[in-house]
Formats: structure tokens, sequence, C-alpha cells
């Protein structure tokens, strides 16, 4: 197990002592794809935090930080929350995806990429490889809403078996998400993850709205009506599009907070997180005791 560097160290444990420390594993061997059959060096790592052997009940989530698609909100919507949920007996997954920079395929491709090495490891790890969910927050809603709406089964003839596993979460939770690349969009994460002249079709293929099919994953969503960043229409074209499909989905709307939730902290904060909860045991991903 690698350590974490000594400030990210005193960071997590000064959470609750839970996160004492995280096992870092390399998500592509040393290169990693761009999409569009071309590859790149690349080092990034997962940040693997696992609940203590007694108290994990098999759920996974990988968790996509926000930043707009220019940083990771990791101190606020990564660290706090990998706490949170191994309390609950939730094995997380940080995933500080590449950052796309008009690539538009290299945050997905990472997203997918995670949840196939969760499963991957699903024995070791403690997990269930059916009970494999993602979290995403902001420009990371965009990142999760794409791998909740792309996905595959994975290729069976491939001699890497992490890309045998399939790439589809068993459940996605989007909070206060980037969902649509169209009007109501977030403009500078259009900006960051399109480039400045986008085709009408790759805006309407990120667009993940559209994208929604009877097999997508069941979803739940959190969003304040004042969110003036991320307007709600992402969050409730997603929900008319899951309806539409047949799919589960929950859509929690709160009444403020903005883009953030008050900088990720008090009663709102508290609100979605418990509700969420609450859906995941509902939907039998965690025993129900664990819930608010």
């Amino acid at each position: 197990m690698k350590p974490l560097p000594l400030l990210l160290t005193i960071l997590v444990t000064g959470l609750t002592g839970i996160l004492s420390a995280a096992e870092r594993i390399p998500l592509w061997p040393g290169k990693a794809p761009l999409g569009n059959g071309a590859v790149e060096d690349c080092a990034l790592e997962l940040q693997v935090f696992l609940p203590p052997a007694d108290q994990a009940n098999g759920a996974a989530i990988v968790l996509c930080p926000g930043g707009g698609y220019i940083r990771h909100v990791t101190d606020r919507e990564g660290y706090p929350i990998a706490d949170w949920l191994t309390q609950h007996g939730i094995a997380t997954i940080i995933l500080e995806y590449r950052l796309p920079e008009g690539r538009p395929s290299v945050p997905w491709l990472d997203a997918q990429r995670a949840i196939r090495l969760t499963r991957a490891h699903a024995a070791g790890w403690r997990i269930d490889p059916h009970r494999v969910g993602i979290l995403g927050f902001s420009a990371g809603g965009h990142v999760a809403s794409t791998a909740a709406t792309h996905f595959d089964a994975g290729n069976t003839a491939s001699p890497d078996p992490i890309e045998r596993q399939s790439s589809r979460a068993d459940f996605a939770w989007l909070i206060y998400p980037v969902v649509t690349m169209g009007d109501k969009t977030h403009g500078g994460s259009k900006a960051k993850l399109l480039g400045p002249d986008p085709s009408p079709e790759l805006v309407q293929f990120y667009s993940n709205e559209t994208r929604v099919t009877r097999d997508t994953p069941p979803a739940f969503l959190a969003h304040a009506v004042d969110d003036k960043a991320v307007p709600i229409e992402n969050s409730r074209q997603f929900v008319a599009a899951m309806q539409a499909n047949g799919v589960a989905v929950e859509l929690l709307e709160l009444p403020s907070g903005g883009h953030g939730l008050n900088g990720c902290q008090g009663p709102l904060w508290e609100q979605w997180k418990a509700a969420a909860l609450v859906w995941l045991a509902g939907r039998k991903f965690i025993p129900s005791h664990l819930s608010p």
C-alpha cells in the first residue's frame, strides 16, 4: 500500500479517524486512451477508502468531485464524503479524473475504468460487484451521469482482465450535477469539455438527458432550486428522461443553498446525505438499519 502524502494524511485523519490512510492504485497501466485511438502517458491513481471489515456491507461508490472541469474540489466533495460513506460501511473510491481541455472522452473513460477496477477488486475489497455505484458533484456529476448513460458490458476478448468487466454502474448519485451540454449547461464546464465550437452531434452526445435508456441505472439526485451556476433544469431534465424510460429515479429539490449547498455544510447539506442513504437502502443496496 502506498501511503498518502503527509499533508493529505493530516487532512484525512482529522475527519473522524476512520480514514487513517488510503490505498492508492494506478487507474491505467501507464498509458490511457484519449477516445480517438490514441493514448497518452497517465500516472493517475485511485484513492481507495475501505470501511473496517466488521462494518463493510458490500456496497461501493466511485466518487467524482466537482470543479468545473478545471480542478477537483476533493477537500469538500471528496475526503469528507469518503469519511461519511465508510462510516456507513460503504467502500469509497475517489477518482480525480483527467481534466479534459477539449478532450471530452477522457473523464468518462476514467470513470468507466474506475468502475471496472472496483469490480475487479471486489473480493479483496469486500465488495459485492453488483452493488457498485457512482457519485458526482457539479462537473463531477457530468462525469458520473456520462458514465451512467454511456457504458458497456466489457470486452471479453481483452487481454486486460480489468477491461473484461462491465462499466455499468448499479446506481448513480448526482448532486447539483451538470447533465446537459445544451442551453441550461454550465458554460465553463462545457467550454473545458467540448472546446470553443463543438458540433451539434458532440453537444448531444454529452447531453446526458438525451442518452437515457431503460438500461440506465437507477439514480438519486439533489439540487437547490436557486442554483445559478448549474440550473436545476439539469436535474429535472434528467429525471424526466428517466421517468419516460421507466427507470427508478428520485430528485430532492432543496429550497435554497445555491451551487454547492452553502459551501458543502449545514442542514441542507446533511439533508441530501440522509435522503441518499434512505434511497440506497430502499433499493436494497445497503441494509435498511444503516440509513438515518
